[in-house]
């Protein structure tokens, strides 16, 4: 063979293996649309591609770089669901939904072959396809290899099982928890979680206490998602004594799973002491979903002094959830003070929550904002509060609004705060249809007026 000829066949080679990575990326595009970008809406990779296509996207896998594997991992499955196994082949996050879908048994056996392969990447999308599968032969083999002397294979087959959920998968999950692979045993964990099997809350609750971090977090939500009331002080314990912060914060998200209110005394402990802000602030997210007034106070000093922005904006909205008036005070010293725009929205809103006569002067302040949203919010408020004493001040803000969307919400806190009918009249010549269509409702003696714009507060963290 000359020098020439051996570039050649290197180079198709090299050739042929950018066509079938371009053959994978293609599993990730968004259909027309002319740019490489995952597409969370398009149709699932597994479902919309043929036996044939399938088997390319395997071959195509073969020694791909990792970060493309993960993209197009990321393509297979569609649908929501929660966050992704502990540990995958690629050692890395990779978000994937599940959407369930039907193939060949040929296809399954073609499959299960491909997860027997050392390929990352050939495991990673092997998995993926296989698990939302919708036949028992599925199960069969990923159980089958859940018993295999490799540890990088039962990892995969755990991660498998807690896609595909079948309930045969139980006791072998359980026993999988002890396996020596701290990944078999987290991602067993997580299974046994999605199947939702409340016989295996022993097994999570157990290792809570396991070596590994990686572990011991899969068991907390493990634990949260089996509602293993059992579990509480084992829990309350490793939230306030585990070294590792990730561990402390899916602990605290748990204990709320958990619907107990003596996890109140805990979250409201940790809130108080620890040393990490998204800790912090998951503590502060539980106590607002747990109904024990034993958080108003820890929420209030959080939410008035955290040096986090994030805690002190989850404690706000928490005491908006609560909606206890003995805590408006300092949400309107929070709303006039704080030094971030986004925590002194969420005290708006959360006034708007408050069940008291008379609306904080912070809250009333709040319409001369420069902050179109905050004018908004603290407009939505005040229609809530019905207060007429803020009648001036809605006047005056809805005479300078220059905003749409603050706009509408000022008009509707003056017709749900008793605005006299001659003055909405006034407003049948605004230049805002929107506002016209409001006017007209009210001066006809509705106070049916749509409710937006609705302000949006924090959205809760995620384990």
């Amino acid at each position: 063979m000359t020098d020439t000829e051996t570039f050649d066949t290197r180079w198709e080679r090299i050739m042929k293996r950018l066509m079938l990575w371009v053959t994978l990326a293609g599993a990730m595009l968004v259909p027309n649309s002319g740019c490489a970008t995952p597409s969370a809406n398009a149709t699932s990779a597994a479902s919309a591609t043929s036996s044939r296509e399938m088997r390319d996207l395997i071959t195509a896998a073969r020694g791909a770089p990792a970060s493309l594997c993960a993209y197009a991992s990321r393509a297979v499955g569609n649908g929501w669901g929660w966050h992704d196994a502990p540990a995958s082949p690629l050692g890395r996050d990779v978000w994937s939904h599940h959407e369930r879908t039907e193939r060949s048994a040929e296809d399954v056996r073609f499959l299960l072959e491909s997860l027997d392969t050392p390929d990352p990447c050939v495991r990673e999308l092997a998995v993926r396809m296989l698990a939302i599968i919708d036949r028992e032969d599925v199960a069969a083999g990923l159980i089958e290899r859940l018993a295999s002397s490799d540890s990088s294979l039962r990892l995969v087959a755990a991660l498998g099982l807690g896609i595909n959920t079948p309930k045969a998968a139980v006791d072998p999950l359980i026993r999988a928890t002890r396996d020596p692979s701290p990944g078999v045993r987290a991602n067993a964990l997580w299974a046994l979680g999605r199947i939702g099997e409340t016989r295996a809350a022993a097994a999570a609750a157990s290792r809570l206490t396991d070596g590994s971090p990686l572990v011991r977090e899969a068991a907390a939500v493990a634990v949260g998602h089996l509602e293993a009331t059992g579990s509480l002080p084992a829990l309350a314990r490793a939230l306030r004594d585990d070294a590792v912060a990730p561990v402390r914060r899916v602990c605290a998200w748990a204990l709320v799973q958990l619907d107990d209110k003596d996890a109140a005394r805990d979250l409201a402990a940790v809130l108080r002491t620890d040393a990490d802000a998204e800790v912090r602030e998951m503590c502060a997210w539980g106590l607002g979903n747990i109904d024990d007034h034993a958080g108003i106070e820890p929420l209030v000093a959080a939410a008035k002094r955290d040096d986090s922005d994030d805690v002190r904006e989850t404690a706000v909205w928490s005491l908006g959830e609560h909606g206890d008036a003995a805590s408006a005070g300092a949400l309107g010293d929070v709303l006039a003070s704080d030094r971030s725009l986004d925590v002194r929205r969420t005290a708006a809103w959360a006034l708007g929550q408050m069940d008291v006569s008379a609306a904080p002067p912070a809250l009333i302040a709040a319409l001369r904002d420069d902050d179109a949203e905050l004018r908004l919010t603290a407009a939505w408020a005040l229609s809530n509060l019905e207060d007429r004493a803020a009648l001036p001040a809605l006047r005056a803000a809805l005479a300078r609004e220059r905003n749409d969307d603050a706009r509408k919400a000022e008009l509707r806190a003056l017709i749900h705060s008793g605005e006299q009918a001659d003055r909405l009249s006034d407003l049948l010549e605004s230049g805002d249809a929107e506002v016209r269509k409001a006017a007209v409702r009210a001066v006809a003696g509705g106070q049916d007026v749509d409710p937006w714009p609705w302000p949006q507060p924090r959205p809760r963290p995620f384990p």
